[in-house]
């Protein structure tokens, strides 16, 4: 792999939010530009205006193509000319629309090579909308867009845990009918390669969590348990379900690289719970390596100067560890080297790990697995 700096598309957000604010803050330390060439997917017009309501001092370069993108610079890459009225603190149509053009441009430019990262500015709609189609989550747009059939996996990061969730914004009376074996299965392989080839961990230990309060229900008979006992057949290390509140009460999330949530509450709640900082959100199992701050487009503190530039920072980061990760890996997975002996399976965590139906007590494990995020990239 070259030494070249990585290239990270950033894109502006909703423009009445905190997005240009966060890629201010985030560029003003030069040791960023050290580390990456950054690409804003945005408008001059509107970073300029930005800049004067927030009374900062940030300087970039404008470009009309990717490929113009030079190191050592803010590049900012225009990608509309039409007038767009900023109101900050207030979400529009317009803004939202702003957001769209900036992801659509930066789609374009993914396909033909022009960056190797995306870290995607925060919006405030819940469902993006591109002339008559509608899309729940940013997840889904980049799976139409560039994910050649694919689907990806929401993975929330933070120094503590990584979490994911088995569905994605479900209504609570469409759980039981969405939780079956098939797609419980999915999310685990895609939450467990992405282990192996996102972070580098050889063997990632996962944990499930049921959907029942009493991790005892229909759904964990019928199709969690199965899909846990079959995920464990093919050699993977996957253990579960188990009973959410004294999973995260006891800290047993502590001794799993991986945690699979039911629904998105189970795993968002827990996850902001644990930090007082805003983490990352991760799309795993897609062609691009996309990463987000773990927050929307904080309107009430928009044009105030309040905005922590620490969840941008940590996106970026996140994004160029992945990316590095991803080229080793297929390296290795290219040229691998031939065994020499014959490896016998160690089935010893599965007594350790093993779910008592009568509790959900794990067995302790001392010490704490700290996301190494930030001190990776900046070695």
């Amino acid at each position: 792999m070259d030494n070249r700096k990585i290239r990270v598309a950033i894109t502006h957000g909703d423009t009445n939010g905190v997005g240009y604010e966060l890629i201010f803050k985030t560029f003003a330390d030069p040791e960023m530009l050290e580390l990456c060439t950054p690409i804003i997917y945005g408008s001059p017009k509107i970073a300029a205006y930005h800049r004067k309501a927030l009374e900062m001092q940030a300087n970039f370069s404008i470009i009309n193509k990717a490929e113009d993108a030079c190191d050592g610079r803010v590049n900012m890459l225009a990608c509309f000319d039409a007038e767009t009225k900023v109101e900050l603190g207030t979400p529009t149509k317009e803004s939202e629309q702003a957001a769209l053009k900036a992801l659509d441009c930066a789609m374009t430019d993914f396909r033909a090579e022009k960056f190797d990262v995306l870290v995607a500015g925060p919006t405030g709609a819940e469902n993006i909308v591109e002339g008559q189609v509608s899309f729940p989550n940013l997840k889904q747009y980049l799976e139409t867009s560039i994910g050649d059939g694919k689907h990806g996996v929401y993975m929330l990061l933070n120094e503590w845990i990584r979490i994911s969730s088995a569905t994605d914004g479900l209504d609570i009376k469409d759980l039981a009918g969405a939780v079956t074996k098939a797609s419980v299965m999915e999310k685990m392989h895609c939450v467990v390669e992405s282990m192996k080839r996102d972070f580098r961990i050889s063997n990632p230990r996962v944990a499930v969590l049921a959907l029942n309060h009493s991790a005892d229900g229909a759904e964990e008979k019928e199709q969690i348990i199965p899909a846990v006992n079959e995920m464990s057949e093919q050699s993977m290390t996957v253990f579960g379900p188990y009973q959410a509140k004294a999973f995260f009460g006891s800290r047993h999330y502590d001794a799993f690289d991986g945690v699979l949530a039911m629904y998105a509450d189970q795993a968002v709640i827990p996850f902001n719970t644990l930090s007082n900082e805003c983490g990352v959100s991760y799309i795993a199992g897609l062609p691009l390596v996309c990463c987000s701050p773990a927050h929307d487009a904080l309107f009430g503190i928009a044009g105030k100067g309040e905005a922590d530039e620490q969840p941008l920072r940590h996106a970026i980061f996140t994004a160029i560890d992945i990316f590095r990760n991803r080229a080793q890996y297929d390296e290795m997975s290219a040229n691998p080297l031939p065994k020499l002996y014959h490896e016998k399976r160690d089935d010893s965590e599965k007594v350790r790990f093993a779910v008592q139906r009568d509790k959900t007590d794990l067995p302790p494990k001392g010490g704490n697995r700290k996301h190494e995020t930030e001190s990776k990239a900046q070695n």
